[in-house]
């Protein structure tokens, strides 16, 4: 439990301790203290600055009572009589001793602002890698630096979904006595099968992946982990935070970000628990949202990211994913499976896993990528249709669903990484397109990145160097090296199916990645999509709801849910181009693409098609924002806290 100050309790510190005369109010909480062996409770200073400058240990707490976050208090300042203060959003309660870091929350007028020596926007690997490497140099030299991670889910781990066969080199750097820390990491890879399948058979094919020590497991499980160790080493977390606004200087430098407002209603007006977001600024601001994050987007086109490096666009493919917990009999711990093919047509480029996990459970996915041409190819039916194949079926009967997600992930490589640099701060994991594509994998390259990234943010702040000496160090990283080598795995496949076959299996077998040339990729995924009159549509067989499912039923297994009285996160550029252009057109995509039927068309009174948009069940995928023939959706943060809760993915 924590327990506000009474305003005897609150008078009695004001008289030992100096209080802002502008902070409108500060809440004192008290939370059980976590027992660190190494760690030290901070000092408390009420400066005017509104926080202290010695930052060992963070007040992060977030309190939801009946659906408004704040807190209830007696406490009256000069801004006026408040009977509700509002409480600083973004996660559970977490302090060291009995006294916490005291935030100040000032007038109704603007937002309230805290400063960090390093931002990080989002905790997943390549953002808590680089927040723990911070502060492991921190202590390597003595000296104190101030970081903050804001995360958009409401916990930590919540919004992370992967295959995820992890390959633990990065990670062997990061935390090297990862297994005595007992880091959820106990599966290791056994056998590894690779199949080509037609609609009834499968075939087996030599395994062009090489996982000999490398480990099955849930990636959201390692990232709650990995969260715990850096707030261990004293970084903030903010889970429950989504960050909408990238904050600028006098001289268009970054230095910061800026959370949503929360309490605004559908159409746009407060409701009683409003809460104006708040500005989180930082001396170097780091970007690891993931694949096709809407902050590093605009990064990319302010600065011209890409151009500057003649980088290409970005590709991508739509990942969706069960974990079954199945037939103890019929469980192989660390056994993988990989299969190309079926259910896919030779014209779309992607291919399945199948992954045993521990604990009786499977990973079980279809990855297809987004350049494909047939506007009427449904990705999540194509999944359920995966499951039926009599090589796959006979694994799952007698099981059951834990959960269900989807996710977008960068396939463009080597070829596509735009300068991961910018005026305040850097790119880092999937924001700039790490993953390796003939390996399925980028968790190890994410993080890596976020490591040389946090080497070079201490050397800036620390020895005054550039930032852009990160760049220079991912030129000369094994991550570097490995995209390098694989830069041509995936446009080969832009040729068809077999072709790809052909100069992948060229570039693995004879030139080992050093081919003298670099394939360029083809149309972006947008324009991929042909307009419907050049395709049939599909039948897809009903779902049995043994094996394969609806999407409703889905949806509830991926614990999605966001506030429904909130303005929709999924805002058309154009409110005609859905009626005007893509029903006519293109037979209306989105409520195809989409794997969680966010999008549906329904006729209005005259007969009409009208686009219906579902936005609380968003799993935050980024498909819309990506396949859209007419590129007018865009995808923004919805309040923080909203989305999927992935516990195994």
């Amino acid at each position: 439990m924590f327990r506000i100050l009474s305003s005897s309790k609150w008078n009695s510190l004001k008289a030992n301790h100096r209080t802002s005369p502008s902070s409108c109010f500060s809440i004192l909480c008290n939370w059980s203290k976590p027992q660190y062996s190494s760690y030290q409770s901070p000092q408390c200073d009420f400066s005017s600055s509104g926080h202290s400058p010695q930052r060992p240990d963070p007040l992060n707490f977030h309190c939801n009572l009946a659906g408004a976050r704040f807190f209830s208090s007696g406490y009256s300042s000069k801004c006026g009589n408040f009977d509700k203060l509002c409480g600083f959003r973004g996660g559970f309660l977490r302090t060291h001793g009995l006294v916490g870091q005291i935030r100040s929350f000032c007038s109704e007028m603007g937002r309230e602002s805290m400063d960090y020596d390093v931002v990080i926007v989002g905790a997943g690997p390549a953002g808590l890698s680089a927040a723990i490497r911070l502060k492991q140099l921190c202590r390597e030299k003595s000296v104190d630096m101030s970081v903050c991670v804001v995360e958009k889910g409401a916990d930590v781990g919540a919004h992370i979904l992967s295959g995820n066969v992890f390959e633990p080199r990065a990670l062997n750097e990061l935390i090297p006595e990862w297994k005595q820390e007992q880091a959820p990491i106990d599966t290791p890879v056994c056998s590894d099968k690779f199949w080509f399948l037609t609609k009834d058979r499968a075939f087996s094919l030599p395994s062009p992946f090489d996982n000999k020590g490398n480990y099955v497991i849930s990636l959201s499980q390692l990232v709650r982990w990995m969260g715990t160790k850096a707030e261990e080493l004293g970084v903030e977390i903010y889970p429950g935070f989504a960050a909408s606004e990238v904050l600028y200087n006098a001289n268009h430098e970054v230095v910061g970000i800026a959370t949503n407002d929360m309490g605004v209603a559908k159409d746009g007006t407060r409701k009683d628990n409003f809460q104006r977001g708040v500005e989180l600024k930082g001396k170097v601001t780091l970007l690891a949202e993931g694949c096709r994050g809407s902050l590093s987007e605009k990064i990319m086109r302010e600065y011209n990211l890409r151009e500057k490096v003649e980088a290409q666009h970005q590709t991508y493919a739509l990942g969706i994913k069960e974990v079954w917990e199945i037939d103890p009999s019929k469980h192989q711990p660390g056994f993988v499976l990989h299969t190309l093919g079926w259910p896919l047509d030779h014209k779309t480029y992607g291919g399945s896993f199948l992954y045993h996990m521990k604990d009786n459970m499977v990973s079980i996915g279809l990855v297809v990528a987004l350049n494909y041409q047939n506007p009427y190819l449904n990705p999540y039916e194509e999944f359920q249709r995966l499951k039926h194949h009599p090589a796959i079926k006979p694994t799952l009967e007698g099981g059951s669903v834990v959960q269900y997600g989807a996710r977008s992930l960068n396939e463009g490589g080597f070829q596509s990484v735009p300068y991961p640099v910018f005026p305040g701060g850097a790119l880092i994991g999937c924001s700039a397109g790490f993953l390796n594509v003939p390996k399925i994998k980028g968790t190890h390259t994410a993080m890596k990145s976020g490591m040389l990234a946090a080497e070079t943010a201490f050397g800036v702040l620390h020895e005054g160097l550039k930032m852009d000496k990160y760049s220079e160090k991912l030129c000369n990283s094994w991550v570097w090296e490995e995209l390098r080598t694989a830069r041509n795995y995936r446009p080969a496949f832009e040729y068809g199916l077999f072709p790809g076959f052909i100069l992948s299996a060229l570039e693995h077998y004879v030139t080992k990645g050093r081919s003298p040339w670099t394939l360029k990729h083809g149309k972006p995924d947008h324009e991929a999509t042909n307009v419907a009159r050049l395709h049939s549509p599909i039948e897809y067989p009903k779902p049995d709801g043994v094996i394969s499912f609806d999407v409703p039923t889905s949806l509830y297994r991926s614990n999605t849910n966001h506030d429904h009285d909130q303005p929709v996160h999924l805002r058309l550029k154009d409110l005609t181009i859905p009626e005007r252009v893509n029903w006519p057109e293109y037979a209306g995509p989105e409520s195809r693409y989409c794997p969680a039927r966010v999008y549906e068309y329904h006729p209005d009174d005259s007969g009409k098609m009208k686009l219906q948009i579902n936005a609380q069940n968003c799993l935050h995928c980024k498909a819309c924002d990506i396949k859209d023939p007419t590129q007018n959706i865009e995808w923004t943060v919805p309040e923080g806290g909203g989305g999927p809760s992935y516990t195994v993915m």
